[in-house]
């Protein structure tokens, strides 16, 4: 099997721990007070940084990964108290609050530049 190919499936495999870990922790920190946001996604780029992903797409996949994580987690935490829905909750993201989409941001670059940063240089 291709190298590169395993690097890839390892690096987004733990984007993907990552950002189950990330959500979980979120939702147990909230429960103590706290508003932690940017973990989903970081955490998803910093498992996804175990491995070394290949190329560019695989660091944006990761990335995708992080933005993701952090729009559910938030949908799941504070739904909108016009509509639960998450098809609501995707068209108004944008009448989310500053400081959660700035997290939601971070958490996601975070998950799109720790795989970008240690990617393996092929020959």
């Amino acid at each position: 099997m291709n190298r590169s190919l395993v690097n890839d499936g390892v690096v987004l495999l733990g984007a993907i721990a990552g950002a189950v870990v990330g959500h979980l922790l979120f939702r147990w920190i909230a429960t103590q007070g706290f508003y932690a946001l940017v973990l989903p996604g970081g955490l998803a780029g910093l498992a996804a940084g175990i491995g070394r992903a290949s190329s560019r797409a695989t660091a944006a996949a990761c990335g995708v990964i992080g933005l993701v994580a952090g729009l559910f987690t938030e949908w799941r935490f504070a739904p909108f108290a016009a509509d639960p829905g998450i098809g609501y909750f995707l068209t108004h993201v944008h009448q989310l609050r500053p400081v959660t989409l700035g997290l939601i941001a971070i958490g996601a670059a975070i998950a799109l530049w720790v795989p970008l940063r240690r990617r393996a240089v092929v020959a």
